[in-house]
């Protein structure tokens, strides 16, 4: 049982531990016509320590009522409700002293239905009939629960949720368990009450009421699953009924416990701040994360879908089950999920070689955790805002990866027994991250606690480096901080830094006279040696990629490698190669010349990730040089993009590979984008009007053509790309056209894209995301920018505020002088309290790239001409 500790006494925004909850019986009556809502709340409460009050979090609610009875009879009235709203607390002074035991909280309450996407909100969309519809949703994670009805929102305090909803009729209505009663109200209503749900936190609460549908139920070894969608979408509803039913069996299987919950309910939200939510039995998506056609979409897109649903479902368990204490514990939820999405993904369809692709996000961390501005994974929470900020790619990517680079360490078989060993030992229970290694270190043996601590709980990462020594009879591994050039500060902070150490578990691959040996060792102080009995042909330092470090190689050691990587090294082995390469060039360890002439190796690539990074890597080039020498560098970039694509062909076969058919859009998008291909560009207009005849044309190269349009289109594509925005069937394919109306290189159509973030055209959930990739835009970047600041106070009334600093990253792009310190000066100003890390991190990213600028313009473009 929670107990007062030191750190909840001394945090203003923590909940004292006298009275904690058991149990809540909780009825609502939201009036989706009015955006309001009733509440009536019944607490069962474990008084601890006698005391005339309560407190408890509560925000935008009205109290109408309290009183706390006893199981006796006793009923004590408050002489004071008093909310406050910096701390989000509700504190209620009571008439005479609640001796400890079981007492009933009681409250009756009111709210509105906001429109911020956060705790109780509405939802609208347009029928098939063409009418706007309302739905009542929720979103509580981390800390909004408190918005919907007054409760101790705290995740260490679980408690067992009864929910009732009293609804219009002819709404459906769910929540987390599965309903159990339906009955008519003296006002024409139905309340419909739902089972029982298991102890949890309040995060996890959801309800939702709507005209909503709700396909037929699957059943997964008896658990009914189902999805919910707006009206008229149900033709989308098959592919995520096919991914839910494997992974609810793939996770049972998996963590040795059967699924948690009564039911499970998929459900579309068609205004939803986040990606998806882990309400236990109860999902929440946004509906391009859950509705699909999977013949109409590309192989990313329906991979997304898929490791979304997979990841949520990784929750039911890990998570919701066993919750971390305190949200400072957040990021192992999910880094956990994220590790546990690529696995079932992996096993649903190998053929997409998940752990290959997981090698951009991966590179996505690395890049962030190159930062001066870097933090460690897991850090102090102390309030609200500070839990928001937790939600980025160092909780997400960084965590699954360096739990990904202990498992391979350990062992598949081991690391799941650890996991397996956890989750038996503290399920419907709160746990500490440390919890976790020490039930796989008892499981493996090994020193896991020492290894993971220096990976969670420092920022950074090392780079490994790699030599021959005595004679070339021992490999050298030495470790030292890795970061990209300018940013690590004066001398000083950077020795500092630099004298930074991990316990690294490196798996390395060494070849003699063409066998190959995988060597295990843990580099934990500045070197370690691994003999050799003979001369090497190569050594490859991590193995399959699965370490979360970047390796620098000796020269001889890397013109070996890089003689055998068509040959010898895995796909995720050669991406490491050009990965690497690009962090060697922002740390100017390397010249952007270089780099290209080392990409012109990769003639013969045949992946689609290595291909994937490759290009990402070549249209930062392309943002650093103008006039002649750009056109030589197109040049390049048609002279090595187009030999891989004529090897795939215009047109996929009938037995080619998802990734090949992704390999061909990624592809013919970089010729018709960075290397302006003219003949590309009228092959792409070709192909969408065949496909928008009704051809059969590959999702792939539509998505694709699409993009190379914007590229390089006018006015009167850009009409034509709205009009398909609005009218679009499918979620994926709404999102193609409104993300590519940010790539259109004209200044009066993006004051019209801009303009449209903020009027009634775009949701508010995906504006956001409108306005990142228009800062993106290579020629009008600036436009969006300034933008952004003239309206930065709409923005952040308008958008939901987890987004508002995922909306920044476009910032990082702005390389010139000029813009740059406009940027540098207008956040000297403005603030983002829930993310003030992040936004940090955009800035210090920035500073990289105006770095680059300056740097490697001008000897870039020498070097092309």
């Amino acid at each position: 049982m929670p107990n007062e500790t030191t750190e909840t006494a001394a945090n203003p925004y923590r909940l004292p531990r006298t009275v904690i909850p058991v149990r809540y019986d909780l009825t609502l009556r939201p009036d989706l016509d009015e955006a309001t809502f009733t509440g009536t709340c019944t607490t069962t409460v474990e008084v601890l320590t006698a005391t005339n009050t309560i407190v408890l979090n509560a925000v935008d609610l009205e109290i109408d009522e309290v009183h706390l009875e006893g199981l006796d009879g006793t009923r004590l009235h408050p002489e004071l409700v008093a909310l406050d709203t910096e701390t989000e607390r509700l504190t209620i002074e009571l008439d005479a002293i609640a001796e400890p035991g079981t007492w009933h909280l009681e409250l009756h309450f009111r709210g509105v239905l906001n429109d911020k996407l956060k705790g109780f909100y509405r939802s609208t969309f347009t029928d098939s009939d063409g009418n706007e519809q309302t739905i009542a949703t929720t979103q509580f994670e981390a800390t909004d629960a408190r918005r919907a009805f007054p409760c101790w929102d705290e995740p260490d305090l679980k408690a067992v949720f009864a929910v009732t909803l009293v609804v219009d009729p002819g709404l459906t209505a769910l929540s987390n368990s599965g309903e159990i009663e339906r009955t008519e109200t003296d006002d024409g209503k139905v309340a419909v009450r739902f089972a029982d749900t298991i102890t949890m936190s309040t995060y996890l609460v959801a309800f939702i009421v709507g005209p909503l549908e709700v396909s037929a139920p699957v059943d997964v070894d008896g658990t009914p699953l189902r999805v919910a969608y707006p009206k008229g979408k149900g033709h989308l509803t098959g592919y995520a009924l096919e991914v839910g039913a494997f992974c609810l069996r793939y996770f049972a299987d998996y963590y040795g416990i059967a699924y948690p919950g009564d039911k499970l309910d998929l459900v579309a939200i068609p205004d939803f701040a986040f990606g998806a939510m882990e309400n236990l039995g109860c999902v929440t998506f946004r509906e391009v994360l859950l509705l699909v056609d999977p013949e109409r979409v590309t192989q990313p897109e329906l991979a997304r879908v898929t490791e979304v649903i997979a990841h949520e479902l990784a929750h039911m368990w890990f998570g919701d089950l066993v919750t971390m204490r305190w949200w400072n514990g957040i990021w192992l939820n999910e880094a956990f999920a994220t590790f546990m999405e690529m696995l079932a993904t992996d096993a649903f369809r190998p053929e997409w070689e998940q752990w290959t692709s997981f090698g951009l996000a991966r590179s996505a961390a690395l890049d962030v955790d190159a930062l001066k501005s870097t933090r460690p994974v897991e850090y102090p929470v102390v309030s609200p805002e500070d839990a928001e900020g937790m939600f980025d790619v160092l909780t997400y990517e960084k965590g699954a990866a360096v739990v990904r680079m202990l498992e391979q360490y350990l062992g598949a078989e081991v690391f799941r027994d650890g996991i397996r060993r956890y989750l038996a030992r503290h399920q419907f229970a709160n746990t500490e991250t440390t919890d976790l290694w020490d039930a796989i270190e008892e499981a493996s043996g090994e020193p896991v606690r020492r290894i993971m601590d220096s990976w969670i709980f420092q920022g950074g990462f090392p780079v490994v480096e790699v030599d021959l020594v005595d004679d070339g009879g021992t490999i050298r591994l030495t470790q030292e901080r890795f970061g990209y050039a300018g940013d690590l500060g004066g001398d000083e902070e950077l020795e500092a830094l630099r004298g930074t150490r991990w316990a690294i578990p490196v798996i390395l691959t060494i070849s003699i006279n063409g066998v190959l040996t995988v060597e295990r060792v843990l580099l934990e102080g500045d070197s370690v040696d691994v003999p050799v009995v003979e001369e090497i042909d190569f050594v490859l330092v991590n193995t399959e990629g699965t370490g979360f470090y970047r390796v620098r190689y000796a020269p001889d050691l890397l013109a070996a490698l890089a003689a055998r990587a068509a040959t010898a090294l895995s796909p995720i082995e050669r991406y490491g190669l050009v990965d690497d390469a690009w962090a060697a060039v922002l740390a100017d360890q390397m010249t952007a010349s270089q780099f290209l002439d080392l990409m012109s190796s990769f003639a013969a690539e045949t992946d689609l990730s290595v291909w994937q990074r490759i290009v990402g890597a070549l249209g930062a080039l392309d943002r650093l040089v103008e006039g002649e020498p750009r056109e030589v560098l197109r040049e390049r970039v048609r002279a090595l993009l187009h030999p891989p694509l004529d090897r795939l062909g215009p047109t996929p076969a009938a037995d080619e590979s998802d990734r090949d058919r992704q390999l061909r859009g990624v592809l013919f998008e970089a010729l018709g984008t960075i290397g302006n291909d003219h003949n590309v560009g009228d092959r792409a207009r070709a192909l969408l009007t065949e496909a928008h005849r009704g051809a059969d044309v590959d999702a792939s190269l539509v998505a694709a053509s699409i993009n190379v349009i914007a590229a390089t289109g006018g006015a009167a594509e850009f009409e034509d790309f709205v009009a398909r925005f609005a009218a679009a069937p499918t979620p994926q394919e709404e999102l193609r056209y409104l993300s590519a109306l940010a790539d259109f290189d004209d200044p009066e159509l993006m004051r019209r894209v801009l303009a449209m973030s903020i009027s009634d055209q775009v949701r508010t959930q995906n504006a956001p995301y409108l306005l990142r990739r228009a800062l993106s835009n290579r020629n009008q970047g600036s436009l969006a920018w300034f933008f952004i600041q003239d309206e930065w106070q709409t923005i952040n009334d308008r958008f939901p505020s987890n987004s508002i600093v995922r909306m920044l990253e476009g910032i990082r792009t702005l390389s010139t002088p000029e813009v740059a310190s406009s940027v540098f000066a207008f956040f000297e100003t403005h603030e983002v309290p829930q993310g003030d890390k992040i936004l940090a991190q955009h800035l210090e990213r920035l500073e990289v790239n105006v770095a680059l600028r300056a740097r490697e313009a001008e000897r870039f473009a020498r070097s092309l001409t």
